[in-house]
């Protein structure tokens, strides 16, 4: 009888820490700049919901910077609780000096079952050398994301080979922590509402004495027109505007009568016409607005990879064989150069 009762005892004690464990719990990185909210970050914070468990945020930032964006978060739809850490060191995104406070966070005895961030620059350098220090895997740029509470295994889906094909990975309940990275465009952004407030924690930052990285300064591209990545109109120009100077003054009084964002083509960016920080594509920003308007761009698989989940696109171009109208929704072929001044002038109308 006693065996018989240990026993018994031992297999409660074991369905009760499977059960904690298969609770899903993810910690989500929540970016920020100029005291908003970055909206791949509220990508993230969708995906991270869909996991069916409970899900904190973290604000990380300079004092100053965690003020000016912790009462926006706490209004944040989903969460279930809100986390921030704010020291000088922490305004300006360095992994190194950012890390020790995530290995704090996850390591052993800690509730959180994954890690949620999304696929930005900063992203990409933390995410993979948090993996590397608590010596498990990461998972980027998901598209979608499920968990099995039987199993305790996690299954996302991912784009390869420039989006030509779909992987299906799956993170078995062998990992103590599971981290991954979520494309922007495939989430919407979680919405705030003003009759949620979730009590903010702070957490002790943890100081970083002897890192062999500094961060020197940050510049960014002033313009008045919508930000790339988050724009619902986009104009987007190709080898075919010949050099700058046309590129600007055929893409411009297009944009301007749109109130849309302006995109490159690489060739574009590499023949400069345009900054790199307006490349669309697999190797520049992944976009995907209301509108996207494609002149004098061929469809490269590069760029077609950025921005071919775009809600209507449209495509001008001379050569009725390029691979952007196997994409595209609407298209025109024609010479860009008559088209768009005379688009211009039916929109000023």
């Amino acid at each position: 009888m006693l065996r018989s009762a240990s026993s018994l005892t031992a297999r409660r004690l074991f369905a009760r820490t499977y059960a904690t464990a298969a609770s899903p719990h993810a910690l989500v990185l929540l970016e920020h700049r100029n005291g908003a909210l970055e909206s791949g970050s509220l990508s993230a914070l969708t995906a991270a919901q869909e996991l069916g468990g409970e899900v904190t945020g973290i604000v990380i930032g300079g004092p100053e910077q965690v003020d000016a964006v912790l009462e926006k978060a706490k209004k944040l739809k989903g969460l279930t609780a809100l986390l921030h850490a704010s020291s000088p060191q922490y305004a300006s995104p360095v992994p190194e000096i950012i890390s020790p406070l995530f290995e704090k966070l996850l390591a052993s005895g800690t509730p959180y079952t994954h890690l949620v961030s999304s696929h930005s620059s900063a992203a990409k350098s933390l995410v993979p050398r948090l993996a590397a220090k608590l010596g498990v895997p990461a998972v980027s740029d998901i598209i979608s994301v499920s968990h099995d509470t039987e199993s305790n295994a996690t299954t996302f889906s991912r784009p390869i080979y420039a989006g030509n094909a779909i992987a299906t990975v799956r993170a078995p309940s062998s990992l103590p922590i599971k981290l991954f990275t979520v494309r922007s465009t495939a989430y919407t952004a979680a919405s705030t509402e003003d009759s949620v407030t979730v009590e903010a924690k702070a957490v002790e930052p943890v100081e970083v004495t002897d890192s062999p990285t500094q961060h020197v300064k940050t510049d960014f591209t002033q313009s008045d027109r919508p930000e790339l990545g988050a724009a619902s109109r986009i104009v987007s120009g190709g080898r075919a505007l010949k050099n700058a100077e046309t590129f600007n003054k055929t893409i411009e009084p297009l944009a301007d009568v749109l109130g849309a964002a302006i995109g490159a083509s690489r060739a574009a960016v590499d023949a400069g016409y345009a900054d790199n920080s307006l490349q669309v594509g697999q190797t520049g920003k992944i976009v995907a607005p209301e509108l996207y308007i494609a002149l004098g761009i061929s469809g490269a698989i590069q760029h077609l990879a950025g921005m071919k989940d775009s809600k209507l696109i449209v495509a001008v171009n001379k050569d009725a064989d390029a691979p952007i109208f196997q994409v595209a929704d609407v298209g025109l072929v024609a010479d860009l150069f008559d088209v768009v001044p005379e688009l211009v002038e039916k929109l000023k109308q």
